[in-house]
């Protein structure tokens, strides 16, 4: 049985008995003044009794008006024609066991209209009060029914709109990995052409980080000690080729465990790299803090930078970085300083306040 029909069941389950109780209670309540010389344990079992009858018109009534309503494709006025039909004969039904069961062999007694003159099978008094007690039954089936299917819709729609993101929060990975395994085989590239010594160890790095990238990178969540590994792993490339380079990096994490998005992080320190490290800055730098606290990720990362920038530099990962901040973490806050020699970003994110990690 699939989760949805039996969620229906359960709660269509709960509402009959819920209403059997409530119709007990106003029957035996009604009869007391009704039929005052019965003890009460007598007019509770009439109340169980007539009750339980009732509900062999009742939910046979609101089941085909549902299945009329739901599951026949006929035109508005066929519907409506059917429905008044099948009404009708529920009412019949209901003043026939009134009239012939319930008093006759219940109560065992003739039926009476203001207790003065017989009522018979068909009276109009009578048979508007059948039509009341059935119509509010339908009534309240119809708004239970449709409050489910609403409840059921939205569930779908907030289903459908996480599937959603997290095929955009992919599609953004996908961009981010090329994006970062160009720029490091790019630098790669340049050391092979020096014929520098550390190539070998810096593809042996790169290996490690490639192997993040796809298992570790491909999981919804990551602990921070984890990404933070891969942004070393990330530095010590770029220290083997960057001599010169001086890399300040601190980090006062609380809580390890803590899991974060892979990959977001790592993309603010390969921008510092790519764009703020130059052979021609003798005293290039790079500053990277980044503190947890009682849940609280604050990241400072600053960077020297070049006058002239890399004519064909694209901010793709600073784009991409942006949307899965958006995504994953609403209420974080990021500020980006483009100064004339030194570039700042400042991210916090309060993973209190984040409900998709």
């Amino acid at each position: 049985m699939k989760p949805d029909h039996k969620s229906k069941l359960h709660i269509h389950l709960l509402f009959w008995i819920l209403y059997y109780m409530l119709e007990v209670y106003l029957d035996f309540y009604w009869s007391r003044y009704q039929f005052p010389d019965f003890k009460w344990q007598l007019r509770l079992q009439n109340s169980l009794l007539l009750e339980l009858g009732y509900l062999m018109v009742k939910i046979p009534l609101a089941y085909s008006l549902l299945y009329v309503y739901e599951r026949v494709h006929l035109n508005k006025a066929l519907k409506y024609l059917l429905s008044i039909l099948i009404f009708i004969l529920a009412v019949l039904a209901h003043r026939f066991f009134t009239h012939y069961v319930i008093y006759s062999h219940i109560y065992g007694i003739t039926e009476t209209l203001d207790g003065k003159q017989p009522s018979g099978f068909i009276n109009g008094l009578v048979a508007f009060n059948s039509f009341m007690d059935l119509i509010f039954m339908v009534g309240l089936v119809f708004g239970v029914e449709i409050t489910r299917q609403k409840n059921v819709l939205k569930e779908q729609i907030s289903q459908l709109k996480s599937e959603k993101l997290d095929q955009e929060l992919t599609m953004l990975k996908a961009q981010i990995n090329p994006h970062f395994l160009f720029n490091t085989l790019n630098n790669i590239y340049g050391m092979a052409l020096k014929k520098a010594d550390e190539t070998p160890d810096v593809i042996l790095q790169l290996s490690k980080i490639m192997r993040y990238n796809i298992y570790e990178a491909a999981e919804k969540n990551i602990s921070i000690e984890k990404d933070l590994e891969n942004i070393k792993d990330f530095i010590q490339i770029q220290r083997i080729r960057h001599h010169h380079l001086n890399v300040r990096f601190q980090e006062n994490i609380d809580n390890p465990s803590q899991e974060i998005s892979p990959l977001i992080l790592i993309q603010f320190v390969e921008n510092a790299f790519k764009h703020g490290v130059s052979e021609s800055l003798g005293d290039a730098f790079i500053i990277i803090d980044i503190e947890l606290k009682n849940g609280i990720l604050s990241y400072y990362i600053e960077n020297s930078k070049e006058e002239r920038p890399h004519q064909h530099s694209t901010k793709i990962g600073l784009r991409n970085i942006r949307r899965q901040l958006e995504l994953l973490y609403p209420k974080h806050s990021l500020n980006v300083e483009d100064k004339t020699d030194r570039y700042i970003v400042q991210l916090k994110i309060d993973f209190h306040d984040t409900s998709s990690l």
